[in-house]
């Protein structure tokens, strides 16, 4: 199974619409593990960055209605802060919230990112899927800071799996 597939189109291969985003990757964690690190903000904001930013806040009530809100720091960019609602939570399974940026291009546009989790030959398979964005040129935007964010995160279950196994 190929670990890393950052493109924005589904894992079935059919095209995505111009406005949505799709990432998989596969972990070599248990299932459990990851979920957890979405739901405890003191794991999330361990790996809740793009390479070259550090998240400095992250504070979250994580239930259905609960809201959660973050700042991601840069030396060039200084401070991004971003936030929304979680929508669905099923534990080990899914979590869809809303996300917008505070301020930037996409400043006040909200769009809805749904996480699943499933175990797959002892690894946890994840799917991260973001949708609507404004245009193809907000979404492609949008692909690497998501793809390195998901790096970091899978490095940091990957650190934590050894821990748990050692």
């Amino acid at each position: 199974m190929d670990a890393r597939t950052d493109a924005p189109k589904p894992a079935h291969g059919a095209s995505l619409p111009d406005d949505e985003l799709f990432i998989v990757r596969a972990f070599s964690a248990p299932v459990p593990l990851v979920f957890r690190m979405w739901e405890d903000p003191e794991h999330r904001a361990r790996w809740w960055a793009p390479k070259a930013f550090t998240c400095t806040h992250l504070k979250q009530d994580f239930r259905i209605g609960g809201a959660w809100r973050a700042c991601i720091v840069s030396p060039e960019t200084g401070e991004s802060w971003q936030g929304g609602v979680f929508r669905e939570i099923e534990r080990d399974r899914r979590i869809v919230f809303t996300f917008a940026w505070d301020g930037g291009p996409s400043a006040g546009v909200e769009t809805l990112v749904t996480v699943t989790f499933a175990e797959r030959n002892g690894m946890t398979v994840q799917t991260f899927h973001q949708t609507p964005f404004l245009n193809v040129e907000r979404r492609d935007a949008h692909v690497v800071g998501w793809s390195q964010l998901i790096d970091r995160e899978q490095a940091y279950a990957e650190t934590l799996a050894q821990g748990a196994t050692s």
